[in-house]
């Protein structure tokens, strides 16, 4: 009988291994994926940062239940581990759930109501593209706090986490400059009234020199460009400034940075050929200038900053500018949207929406009008100054040359010129020759 049963251990003991390794190579198949909550305490806990591999960061939620987190694994798949990291602020009642689809229905694959805390791995059965932790109960009397949530199994998008890179010097910035002047003005839109000429207001055109009402990807590409880089072919164009009737144009290089919109700098992809969006609105009220995730200072002049409308006054000599950022979040479907907004989003406290979840360079126009004293009757062809608004229109003639700039500037943390190099880290070489080509 004790051979019967040594047997019997020895087999059970041999599948045992045979299982936990086979458990063990299911990979890490949310990190880096794109998120959702159903609330989140501040900018600095947002669901993505449950995803980011990093256990210094966290999402939080607000102080109430029910709360939910939500990954998109982008495909179909079979999940067999769950590991909580949790913050202080745990879960005591809560599920596991996964879906086909973003908004359910759901299934349970694992239910508590005597969560305790701390680090919790969970051996699960089930599959779905989206998981989510559900909670109805918290552990204390503040929301839900997870520092990592880390999900094993296989399928999904197929992609491998993406790691931070490793640099000698601080990350102080992740960008470069596309330094483009005046090139007309014209009462156009070619993304809001194609081939409709002057149906728009006045706009002031920088970038390539073709641009009209009936511009196209392929027209721009073949046209010319007043941007330093010459494989800049891109359209940018924004409302006309006025001094009561009189067109105040800006004056050489207006600066237009190519940045990371998320904390991952190190994730943004280029900008696809083709696309184009608006950002800003020429109907938007002050306070919705004011409070727009793009607004960065406003207007601005002498000491003055901050300003939601044009100043109506600044020192002689000096000059109005105005910066404000676009959406970096695409869809990764759509060059253009009915109202032209719509494929792109803002991140969220720093981490793309599961909607949006491609990340690409987030764009911020610092634009310079020579106007100063008495700006009282100071206009945009659009109305005020928190009518404010502005176009894109992707055209870099060779993709290489854009995604070249993009990984060693942008995903390299650094502080680059139009040919991609860091003056301040000159040891870190540039990301194009002299003549603007590939090294």
């Amino acid at each position: 009988m004790s051979l019967i049963v040594a047997t019997i251990v020895a087999t059970i003991t041999a599948g045992l291994a045979v299982i936990a390794p086979a458990m063990a190579a299911d990979a890490l198949i949310s990190q880096n994926r794109p998120a959702t909550a159903s609330s989140n305490e501040g900018d600095g806990y947002a669901a993505g940062a449950a995803f980011d591999g990093n256990t210094g960061t966290r999402w939080a939620s607000a102080f109430s239940d029910p709360q939910w987190i939500q990954v998109d694994l982008g495909g179909n798949a079979v999940i067999s581990q769950v590991v909580l990291q949790w913050e202080g602020a745990y879960g005591k009642s809560f599920k596991i759930q996964t879906s086909a689809n973003a908004g359910g229905p759901y299934t349970d694959v694992y239910t508590t109501t005597t969560g305790t805390g701390g680090t919790q791995t969970l051996n699960v059965t089930g599959s779905g593209r989206y998981v989510r932790l559900y909670g109805t109960q918290r552990g204390t009397g503040y929301g839900y706090s997870l520092w990592e949530f880390k999900i094993y199994g296989t399928g999904g998008s197929g992609q491998q986490p993406v790691p931070s890179p490793t640099f000698t010097d601080p990350v102080t910035h992740r960008e470069f400059q596309a330094n483009c002047s005046l090139t007309q003005h014209r009462p156009d839109d070619p993304i809001v009234y194609p081939n409709l000429p002057g149906a728009s207001h006045m706009h002031t055109f920088v970038g390539n020199t073709t641009t009209n009402a009936s511009s196209t990807s392929a027209s721009l590409l073949n046209g010319s460009t007043s941007c330093t880089n010459p494989h800049d072919k891109s359209a940018y164009w924004f409302p006309s400034f006025y001094k009561g009737d009189q067109l105040i144009a800006p004056i050489g290089n207006q600066v237009i940075y190519y940045k990371s919109g998320i904390h991952e700098y190190w994730r943004v992809v280029p900008f696809p050929q083709g696309l184009r969006f608006v950002v800003g609105s020429p109907t938007a009220t002050l306070a919705e200038f004011r409070d727009s995730p793009g607004r960065v200072e406003g207007f601005e002049c002498g000491d003055l900053s901050f300003q939601w409308d044009i100043p109506a006054n600044c020192p002689a000599g000096s000059q109005v500018n105005v910066r404000y950022q676009a959406p970096s979040c695409w869809d990764g479907v759509n060059l253009d949207s009915a109202n032209h907004k719509s494929h792109m989003a803002y991140p969220v406290g720093g981490y793309c929406p599961s909607s949006h979840p491609v990340a690409v360079p987030m764009l911020e126009f610092k634009i310079a009008f020579p106007a100063s004293g008495d700006l009282s009757n100071a206009r945009l062809s659009s109305g005020r100054g928190y009518s404010w608004h502005y176009d894109f229109f992707n055209a870099w003639d060779d993709p290489a040359i854009l995604a070249a700039l993009v990984r060693h500037c942008i995903n390299g943390g650094l502080q680059c010129n139009p040919r991609g190099y860091d003056l301040y880290k000159p040891h870190r070489g540039a990301a194009l020759t002299e003549n603007f080509e590939l090294p």
